[in-house]
């Protein structure tokens, strides 16, 4: 059996509905009011949690591009002040704390430095998100974990001996591992989701999931079809939008359609016991030629061979 793990009042893994993440990242640019009308149309989706990313700009930015100019929506500036201004604040983070709690989702963020990491843990998140870029930074891998809470851990841009060693670091306790390309937005063909099969045999006690960057929805579908028991996919207001992760998001009505056929992918899936539905009798009746002798019974609705 693979662990089950949980994750605020949601029990992610095999048999349990599908946890799905609408990752906010930066794409609400610095402002408040976008981030909330993001937090809405995950709502209005059905999705369980919200995902943003902290960073510290001071420690993320090298220091050699500090004061490389760039053409942003508020005018030409230095790379420092842009990231410093797509940064939301503690008073922000409140406020969004408070509103995610109110509409009943759950958030949390990928923190791409130690102090962010502290900074986060002040709202008791209930989990923690590693990006893909952060796989191979193992101090910072080390400083979630020792929250104590659930972590998730991308694994774009990564080798299968990156993976096994940040995996490794962690633990197997209250993880979790997402198949993932990091490609914005990724093609097709990049997408390789036999891999969440391969992470599905090498770790079997351990929840495996999918985030997505590709323009469309069917990968995704089709991951849940594999297996995934988490999906993360970024959304947006408009994929036209300014920042780098806006092409490889989702708007917000094709997050309704992903995330409801999400769960009529889950219902359709069954549990692989053959057995003639109530639905299907009258039409067994009708269509299958009188005194044919097929061999079988059924018996409680499973369908039993004879020998």
């Amino acid at each position: 059996m693979r662990t089950k793990i949980r994750i605020a009042d949601r029990m992610v893994g095999d048999g349990q509905p599908v946890f799905v993440i609408a990752e906010i990242g930066i794409n609400h640019n610095g402002s408040l009011e976008i981030a909330r009308k993001l937090i809405d149309g995950a709502v209005l989706a059905g999705c369980d949690a919200v995902k943003f990313q902290k960073r510290t700009p001071e420690l993320c930015v090298p220091r050699s591009q500090w004061d490389v100019e760039r053409d942003t929506p508020w005018g030409r500036m230095k790379y420092i002040d842009y990231r410093r201004r797509v940064e939301l604040g503690r008073a922000d983070y409140e406020i969004i704390d408070r509103y995610c709690k109110d509409r009943g989702i759950l958030w949390f963020a990928s923190c791409w430095d130690e102090e962010s990491v502290d900074f986060i843990e002040s709202f008791d998140p209930p989990c923690y998100k590693a990006a893909s870029a952060s796989l191979t930074d193992l101090p910072l891998l080390r400083k979630m974990r020792a929250t104590g809470k659930p972590l998730i851990v991308s694994t774009g841009m990564s080798t299968m001996e990156e993976i096994e060693r940040a995996v490794a670091t962690v633990g197997e306790d209250d993880l979790l591992v997402a198949h993932s390309t990091s490609s914005y937005p990724c093609p097709v063909e990049q997408l390789n989701l036999r891999m969440i099969e391969t992470l599905r045999r090498r770790w079997p006690h351990v929840p495996i999931g999918y985030s997505g960057h590709e323009v469309g929805l069917a990968p995704s579908w089709a991951a849940v079809a594999m297996g995934a028991t988490f999906v993360e996919r970024h959304i947006t207001l408009d994929r036209a939008m300014w920042g780098s992760d806006q092409a490889a998001s989702v708007e917000i009505v094709g997050l309704v359609r992903l995330v409801g056929n999400i769960r009529d992918i889950e219902r359709s899936l069954g549990d692989g016991v053959k057995r003639v539905y109530d639905d299907e009798v009258k039409v067994r009746a009708k269509l299958r030629r009188a005194g044919a002798d097929n061999g079988v019974s059924h018996e409680n609705g499973v369908v039993q061979g004879r020998a």
